[in-house]
Protein backbone atom coordinates (compact mmCIF):
# COMPACT_ATOMS: atom_id res chain seq x y z
CA UNK A 1 0.00 0.00 0.00
CA UNK A 2 1.12 3.41 -0.65
CA UNK A 3 2.08 6.04 1.84
CA UNK A 4 0.27 8.95 2.53
CA UNK A 5 3.20 10.94 0.96
CA UNK A 6 3.54 9.08 -2.35
CA UNK A 7 -0.28 9.48 -2.90
CA UNK A 8 -0.51 13.37 -2.39
CA UNK A 9 2.92 13.32 -5.13
CA UNK A 10 0.78 11.34 -7.45
CA UNK A 11 -2.01 13.69 -7.53
CA UNK A 12 0.36 16.55 -8.02
CA UNK A 13 2.31 14.71 -10.38
CA UNK A 14 -0.54 13.28 -12.20
CA UNK A 15 -2.07 16.52 -12.99
CA UNK A 16 1.27 18.00 -14.15
CA UNK A 17 1.34 15.63 -16.14
CA UNK A 18 -1.72 15.72 -17.74
CA UNK A 19 -1.10 19.01 -18.41
CA UNK A 20 2.14 19.07 -19.72
CA UNK A 21 0.66 16.38 -22.08
CA UNK A 22 -1.69 18.01 -23.60
CA UNK A 23 0.39 20.95 -23.87
CA UNK A 24 3.10 19.38 -25.44
CA UNK A 25 0.79 17.23 -27.88
CA UNK A 26 -0.93 20.59 -29.11
CA UNK A 27 2.22 22.31 -29.73
CA UNK A 28 3.74 19.70 -31.89
CA UNK A 29 0.46 19.66 -34.04
CA UNK A 30 0.44 23.99 -34.25
CA UNK A 31 4.21 23.29 -35.10
CA UNK A 32 3.39 20.37 -37.87
CA UNK A 33 0.37 21.69 -39.56
CA UNK A 34 0.41 25.32 -38.89
CA UNK A 35 2.84 27.66 -41.26
CA UNK A 36 4.54 29.66 -38.47
CA UNK A 37 2.53 33.24 -38.72
CA UNK A 38 -0.53 31.51 -40.35
CA UNK A 39 -3.90 30.99 -38.74
CA UNK A 40 -6.33 28.05 -38.91
CA UNK A 41 -9.88 27.02 -38.10
CA UNK A 42 -11.88 24.07 -38.58
CA UNK A 43 -14.76 24.53 -41.27
CA UNK A 44 -17.60 23.81 -38.76
CA UNK A 45 -15.83 26.48 -36.26
CA UNK A 46 -15.30 29.46 -38.82
CA UNK A 47 -18.20 31.10 -37.75
CA UNK A 48 -16.01 31.74 -34.33
CA UNK A 49 -13.24 32.94 -36.51
CA UNK A 50 -13.88 37.02 -35.77
CA UNK A 51 -13.39 35.67 -31.75
CA UNK A 52 -10.80 32.89 -31.83
CA UNK A 53 -8.75 31.27 -34.18
CA UNK A 54 -5.83 28.80 -34.20
CA UNK A 55 -2.50 30.44 -34.53
CA UNK A 56 1.36 29.39 -34.62
CA UNK A 57 3.09 31.86 -32.76
CA UNK A 58 5.94 32.01 -30.52
CA UNK A 59 7.55 33.90 -27.55
CA UNK A 60 10.31 34.03 -25.90
CA UNK A 61 8.88 35.72 -23.19
CA UNK A 62 6.58 35.20 -20.24
CA UNK A 63 2.79 34.31 -20.59
CA UNK A 64 0.75 36.40 -22.99
CA UNK A 65 3.68 37.56 -24.62
CA UNK A 66 4.68 39.89 -21.68
CA UNK A 67 8.73 40.75 -21.37
CA UNK A 68 9.81 39.95 -24.73
CA UNK A 69 13.29 38.65 -24.93
CA UNK A 70 13.48 37.35 -21.53
CA UNK A 71 14.26 33.46 -21.78
CA UNK A 72 16.85 32.99 -20.15
CA UNK A 73 15.47 34.86 -17.10
CA UNK A 74 12.34 32.52 -17.28
CA UNK A 75 14.16 29.57 -17.65
CA UNK A 76 15.96 30.11 -14.34
CA UNK A 77 12.44 31.19 -12.79
CA UNK A 78 10.38 28.41 -13.88
CA UNK A 79 13.35 26.01 -12.52
CA UNK A 80 12.81 28.09 -9.37
CA UNK A 81 9.04 27.43 -9.26
CA UNK A 82 9.02 24.09 -10.21
CA UNK A 83 11.20 23.27 -7.08
CA UNK A 84 9.23 25.46 -5.13
CA UNK A 85 6.09 23.89 -6.03
CA UNK A 86 7.38 20.11 -5.28
CA UNK A 87 9.34 21.68 -1.98
CA UNK A 88 6.45 22.89 -0.78
CA UNK A 89 3.74 20.26 -1.98
CA UNK A 90 4.30 17.75 1.65
CA UNK A 91 3.04 20.75 3.70
CA UNK A 92 -0.23 21.15 1.89
CA UNK A 93 -3.07 20.00 4.34
CA UNK A 94 -4.84 16.43 3.55
CA UNK A 95 -7.97 18.25 2.85
CA UNK A 96 -6.03 20.74 0.75
CA UNK A 97 -7.75 19.78 -2.46
CA UNK A 98 -8.30 22.78 -4.57
CA UNK A 99 -4.72 23.91 -3.42
CA UNK A 100 -3.30 20.27 -4.65
CA UNK A 101 -5.46 20.97 -8.07
CA UNK A 102 -4.07 24.20 -7.74
CA UNK A 103 -0.09 23.31 -7.81
CA UNK A 104 -0.73 20.75 -10.51
CA UNK A 105 -1.97 22.96 -12.61
CA UNK A 106 0.66 25.10 -12.29
CA UNK A 107 3.48 22.88 -12.14
CA UNK A 108 2.83 21.33 -15.14
CA UNK A 109 2.29 24.75 -17.24
CA UNK A 110 5.42 26.16 -15.92
CA UNK A 111 6.96 22.52 -16.86
CA UNK A 112 5.28 22.85 -20.10
CA UNK A 113 6.95 26.06 -21.04
CA UNK A 114 10.08 25.34 -19.71
CA UNK A 115 10.49 22.15 -21.97
CA UNK A 116 9.82 24.37 -25.06
CA UNK A 117 12.23 27.18 -24.03
CA UNK A 118 14.82 24.29 -23.76
CA UNK A 119 14.21 22.31 -26.73
CA UNK A 120 13.19 25.48 -28.93
CA UNK A 121 14.73 28.67 -26.76
CA UNK A 122 11.16 30.02 -27.02
CA UNK A 123 7.48 29.20 -26.08
CA UNK A 124 4.81 27.64 -29.27
CA UNK A 125 1.81 29.73 -28.52
CA UNK A 126 -1.48 28.96 -30.63
CA UNK A 127 -4.59 29.67 -29.19
CA UNK A 128 -6.20 33.25 -30.19
CA UNK A 129 -8.92 34.33 -28.68
CA UNK A 130 -10.46 38.31 -29.96
CA UNK A 131 -7.75 40.82 -29.21
CA UNK A 132 -5.84 38.63 -25.73
CA UNK A 133 -2.33 37.85 -26.22
CA UNK A 134 -1.81 34.72 -28.23
CA UNK A 135 -1.62 32.10 -25.14
CA UNK A 136 -1.43 28.08 -25.19
CA UNK A 137 -2.05 25.30 -22.96
CA UNK A 138 0.88 25.82 -20.20
CA UNK A 139 -0.39 29.33 -20.09
CA UNK A 140 -3.65 28.42 -19.56
CA UNK A 141 -2.63 25.82 -16.84
CA UNK A 142 -0.79 28.18 -14.85
CA UNK A 143 -3.60 30.77 -14.80
CA UNK A 144 -6.48 27.87 -14.30
CA UNK A 145 -4.34 26.83 -11.24
CA UNK A 146 -4.25 30.71 -9.72
CA UNK A 147 -8.14 30.81 -10.30
CA UNK A 148 -8.30 27.43 -8.33
CA UNK A 149 -5.92 28.53 -5.94
CA UNK A 150 -8.36 31.96 -5.01
CA UNK A 151 -11.15 29.79 -5.14
CA UNK A 152 -9.68 27.04 -2.64
CA UNK A 153 -8.32 30.22 -0.13
CA UNK A 154 -11.63 31.74 -0.36
CA UNK A 155 -13.70 28.68 0.19
CA UNK A 156 -10.76 27.59 3.47
CA UNK A 157 -11.37 31.41 4.86
CA UNK A 158 -15.24 31.07 4.73
CA UNK A 159 -14.69 27.71 6.43
CA UNK A 160 -12.37 29.46 9.43
CA UNK A 161 -15.20 31.86 9.53
CA UNK A 162 -18.07 30.26 10.82
CA UNK A 163 -15.94 27.44 12.54
CA UNK A 164 -14.61 30.63 14.78
CA UNK A 165 -18.27 32.01 14.42
CA UNK A 166 -19.51 28.26 15.94
CA UNK A 167 -16.75 28.36 18.60
CA UNK A 168 -17.74 32.14 20.16
CA UNK A 169 -21.52 31.14 19.95
CA UNK A 170 -20.51 27.88 21.88
CA UNK A 171 -18.73 30.27 24.58
CA UNK A 172 -21.08 32.83 24.66
CA UNK A 173 -23.38 29.78 25.83
CA UNK A 174 -21.60 28.23 28.28
CA UNK A 175 -20.58 31.59 29.34
CA UNK A 176 -24.31 32.68 29.65
CA UNK A 177 -25.00 29.49 31.66
CA UNK A 178 -22.47 29.95 34.37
Amino acid sequence: MLNSKVKDYLILFSVAGVSVGLDQWTKMLVREHIPFGSQWLPEWLMWLSPYARFVHWSNSGAAFGMFQDGNQVFKVLAFIVIGAIIYYYPQVEKEGLFLKLALGLQLGGATGNLIDRLLNNEVTDFISVGTFPVFNIADASISVGVVVLLIGVWIQERKEKANKQIENNEQLSVDSHQ
